[in-house]
């Protein structure tokens, strides 16, 4: 591990060396005194993105009206999914913006179920997202088929063998996150997708934790299909829309099981029968939210800019910085590390794990203007944005963590029944 500095003046100076580090001034801060450690749940708001919707708004719909359709808006969700794809290892014509993450992912799982009839389960892991879960568990039951889940054998580390060994001729599909939500594990993909190939089945992976902060190379993994939300490390907003991946040469293999007029071939002859779009519009259902795909797209076009090489750097230089100071600072605490110690396994976030975790996390946030985020049972989920997060950010959370135990400011508070977002 690194020489890290221990004070905070040599974590500024760490940022000052950084050529990214310019880029936070590019995004809304509008509390510079609160540490913003949530990326991983909401992405801060680009300065240009206010910009983008006041034109959408106020020429494109203000002005040109009805009329917007044909300049540009039914292009858009091609348009900025060839951009993300940029970011994502995959070519303009595999990605395209649609619906939500769940939506996505009901397309792309019963699909590649009811492609393959006689293969009956979905393999999956126990550190999924929840909702992926129960979204598989749907499509598998209305093709007839099942949900095994594999589980982790420490919560942490995703059970690579044990997905491998689970993998048969029975296999429908395989379906994970690659960056698992609460411990952060990010999965060998290439590895993976051959696993599921030799057992003759597709992968289908969610980025939501990766896209944008982690080095996802879909082509080079020869990945079949993904989906991913465009609202955490991609800055696209709140409930912006998500994205979806289809391997160029799956597109025509593929049925849309919600067929709509957006995905159809000429969706204005308004035929009573339905022929799916060539390539990857026809993983499209209905009318483009145009409103929202505007604000996704200057968070990608930024991200571009800055580049995924360097900006998972970045991030592993803040991990690496973030564990080292949880070292010296937390851990005597009775703070645990809740993540991969290995950086090629842990994506942008770290989770810390204490026996009054949510209690904690409270203090911080409400005593100590830090804001992070917390995962049942004990996981105190750091996510660090490299775009706007700085090694200052990092000390001085240390700092106020450290503060909340040493000073017993968690005591203040009752996490009996408490909802978590």
């Amino acid at each position: 591990m690194a020489d890290w500095p221990a004070t905070l003046d040599g974590a500024r100076a760490l940022d000052a060396a950084d050529p990214l580090s310019a880029f936070r001034e590019r995004f809304v801060i509008a509390d510079p005194a609160l540490i913003y450690l949530d990326g991983n749940s909401l992405g801060r708001l680009p300065r240009a993105t206010a910009g983008r919707l006041a034109t959408v708004v106020e020429e494109e719909w203000g002005e040109r009206l009805v009329r917007g359709w044909g300049e540009g808006w039914f292009e858009a969700p091609q348009r900025i999914g060839g951009k993300l794809a940029g970011l994502l290892g995959a070519t303009a014509d595999e990605v395209v913006l649609a619906d939500s993450t769940s939506v996505n992912l009901f397309k792309l799982a019963l699909a590649a179920l009811l492609a393959r009839p006689e293969r009956r389960v979905v393999v999956t892991d126990d550190l999924n997202f929840p909702s992926d879960l129960y979204v598989l568990e749907s499509a598998a039951r209305l093709a007839g088929g099942a949900v095994r889940v594999v589980p982790s054998a420490d919560g942490i580390h995703g059970p690579v063998e044990a997905l491998a060994a689970a993998l048969d001729g029975d296999t429908a599909l395989l379906s994970l996150s690659h960056t698992v939500f609460k411990s952060g594990y990010t999965y060998d993909m290439a590895a993976l997708t051959a696993a599921a190939h030799r057992a003759g089945a597709p992968a289908l992976w969610d980025l939501s934790h990766s896209a944008g902060a982690v080095a996802v190379d879909l082509n080079g993994a020869a990945a079949d299909l993904a989906v991913g939300c465009t609202y955490k490390y991609l800055n696209g907003g709140p409930g912006a829309p998500a994205f979806l991946y289809v391997r160029r040469d799956l597109q025509a293999a593929l049925a849309n099981p919600i067929s709509g007029w957006i995905g159809r071939r000429d969706p204005f002859d308004f035929a009573l029968d339905y022929a799916p779009a060539p390539g990857i519009g026809r993983f499209l259902t209905g009318t483009p939210p145009i409103l929202s795909l505007s604000a996704v797209e200057p968070g990608v076009e930024m991200l571009l800019e800055a580049g995924m090489e360097r900006l998972r750097e970045r991030s592993l230089r803040l991990s690496e910085y973030l564990i080292a100071r949880w070292q010296a600072r937390l851990e005597p605490l009775g703070f645990r590390l809740n993540s991969p110690r290995d950086p090629a396994r842990r994506g942008s976030h770290v989770s810390l794990g204490h026996a009054d975790g949510l209690r904690v996390n409270l203090a911080l946030i409400h005593d100590q203007q830090v804001l992070p985020d917390f995962r049942r049972p004990d996981n105190i989920r750091l996510g660090i944005a490299p775009l706007y997060n700085t090694f200052a950010d990092i000390h001085t959370a240390v700092e106020r963590l450290r503060a909340v135990v040493v000073e017993r400011l968690y005591e203040r508070y009752d996490a009996t029944g408490l909802l978590v977002t």
